[in-house]
């Protein structure tokens, strides 16, 4: 029998359908049931879809990819108590790296709230000093101006994310206040006059002009603006990891000079170095401290952004261009004319170029005792990844191999986890590409051990499913924390775990499970997964024992 009454539970939803909120990622519990009730029951078809994951932590990481892929909040629902907690991970590394979500976690029943009793704990507080806003709904009439705001904080100035805590007999209570519509959101105009023309005279005055863009440069309308403006002034860029892909295939040879994130030495870093004018575009320095690429402070860095940057000794702009970055970067274009850097620093460049190009035709050396070297996993799978799949890196020694050396011509399609650097983020991440993207693989990195930090979301991609590919580079221990220990004491300590079956794990969850036995079987068995309906899994035997001379490119700080 229906029930005519609208609940709490109702009010959010609606809030939600008014967000235009598709996927709902989570795990039900007593406190929140209501709410799940209606997800998976709902009287709206325009309701979102719930997707219930293995782990509350896996749910808040597909939501976050659903905010990094998209530029629009993603939502994670998950009860009281452990159910709450279990979202810190993804809450701050999305805040950390500039992901649009919405965490929403149950609560007990307001006279609960300060009595020791069953899964009573402190959300608001927990989340406050890892989320850009934190609030628990303490009247149930309040429940949509509360998640309104929530949204507003998710998406506004440096994306992150917001939580909201539901007491259960919130979620219970009957309301009459209809749910808010959105506001629009703000329509910013570009930098002032003055700012733009002081630009462009400092542009035109260089020698060597170099854009250094970052994740808030990674959107469609800003990617645009980019590449329109580099081709009128033959400027060459610089990507962070999560700037990945804004320079495409046909700009490459001419604007692109590497990624910069973890490594010295390299060209971008070189580059950054030799420049009279750093022109950063939507750059956090959590990407890539300014310490790191500006130690000796003598840098003159313009700031094209949304916000003010935080400034530091190693940060300190001359000129900062605040406004809507598209529309700055337009007005830049109209005004710098056909700027082209000096005969001497095109000379330059060609030099890095050449450096470059040799980078990326270097034949990977044979494997050891059956093993596959990096690169040679890296081209196998650069020549069957398009432009329209999506590949999530996992934190480890793959992560540095794969920053370095793989190639990706649209933002947002090649992920890395470079604030936080949490692990556990590809699968996960993976699952929410292939759903906004089903007419394309979705690839996911992980080493062996991290892996099973999600691994159980297996089982997610099974039931909805979804066209992935994960591959697992499988040395039998966490690889990136070894090599570094034995850089710094000669010796690894803590870092080994025991062999799994990874074909067996892959097909007990339905899943299709294969393994590259010996490095000449790579080609095979990438052919096969890349033919496979539905989630496959790749084991692949790495052989790191190039990582030592790897990791002299790290930056000290990095371990």
């Amino acid at each position: 029998m229906s029930d005519s009454k609208r609940y709490g539970a109702d009010a959010i939803i609606e809030s939600l359908i008014n967000h235009q909120v598709k996927y709902v990622f989570g795990i039900p519990g007593a406190k929140i049931d209501r709410l799940f009730e209606l997800l998976d029951h709902p009287k709206d078809p325009n309701s979102p879809q719930l997707i219930v994951s293995r782990h509350e932590q896996n749910a808040g990481f597909m939501a976050s990819g659903i905010g990094r892929i998209t530029g629009k909040t993603g939502v994670v629902i998950t009860t009281s108590g452990p159910g709450a907690s279990n979202l810190a991970t993804p809450v701050v590394t999305a805040t950390a790296e500039g992901d649009p979500l919405l965490a929403i976690s149950g609560q007990v029943p307001r006279k609960d709230l300060f009595r020791l009793t069953h899964q009573s704990m402190a959300n608001k507080e927990l989340f406050a000093t890892i989320s850009k806003y934190s609030a628990e709904v303490g009247d149930p009439e309040n429940i949509s101006e509360v998640i309104g705001n929530a949204f507003q904080s998710a998406t506004s100035g440096k994306q992150g994310a917001s939580f909201v805590s539901i007491p259960q007999d919130v979620d219970d209570s009957v309301v009459e206040t209809p749910a808010l519509a959105p506001l629009d959101a703000p329509k910013l105009g570009s930098a002032d006059d003055a700012s733009i023309a002081d630009l462009v005279r400092r542009i035109k005055t260089a020698k060597l002009p170099v854009l250094l863009v970052g994740m808030r440069a990674s959107s469609p309308e800003v990617t645009a603006a980019i590449r329109k403006l580099v081709k009128t002034a033959a400027i060459p860029v610089v990507e962070t990891f999560q700037g990945a892909g804004i320079i495409s295939e046909d700009l490459e040879k001419d604007y692109f000079f590497g990624r910069v994130g973890l490594f010295r030495n390299q060209p971008g870093d070189k580059l950054l170095k030799h420049a009279d004018l750093i022109v950063t575009v939507g750059y956090d320095a959590i990407e890539y401290e300014p310490r790191n690429w500006n130690a000796e402070k003598e840098a003159v860095i313009n700031v094209i952004d949304t916000e003010a940057p935080q400034l530091d000794k190693n940060f300190q702009p001359a000129t900062e261009l605040i406004g809507d970055i598209a529309a700055t970067l337009d007005r830049l274009d109209d005004q710098i004319g056909n700027y082209q850097p000096s005969e001497e620093s095109q000379k330059y460049l060609r030099s890095l170029h050449e450096e470059i190009e040799a980078d990326q035709k270097i034949t990977p050396p044979a494997g050891i005792d059956g093993t596959s070297h990096p690169l040679a996993v890296i081209k196998a799978l650069q020549c069957r990844v398009d432009n329209k799949m999506t590949v999530s890196v996992d934190v480890g020694s793959h992560y540095i191999w794969m920053a370095r050396h793989f190639r990706s011509y649209e933002p947002r399609h090649l992920l890395f986890s470079n604030g936080m650097q949490t692990l556990g983020v590809a699968l996960p991440w993976s699952i929410s590409a292939a759903l906004l993207r089903p007419n394309a693989k979705s690839i996911s990195v992980s080493g062996d051990a991290g892996f099973l930090f999600t691994g159980q979301e297996l089982e997610t991609a099974v039931r909805l499913g979804l066209n992935t590919v994960h591959i697992i580079w499988n040395d039998g221990y966490y690889d990136m924390v070894k090599f570094q220990e034995i850089m710094k004491y000669g010796q690894d300590a803590g870092v080994k775990v025991g062999p799994v079956d990874y074909v067996k794990y892959a097909e007990s969850f339905g899943a299709t499970g294969l393994r590259v036995e010996k490095p000449d079987q790579l080609e095979d068995v990438l052919d096969q997964a890349f033919a496979t309906n539905g989630p496959v899994v790749v084991d692949i035997p790495i052989d790191y024992s190039h990582n030592t001379e790897l990791g002299k490119t790290l930056l000290p700080d990095q371990f």
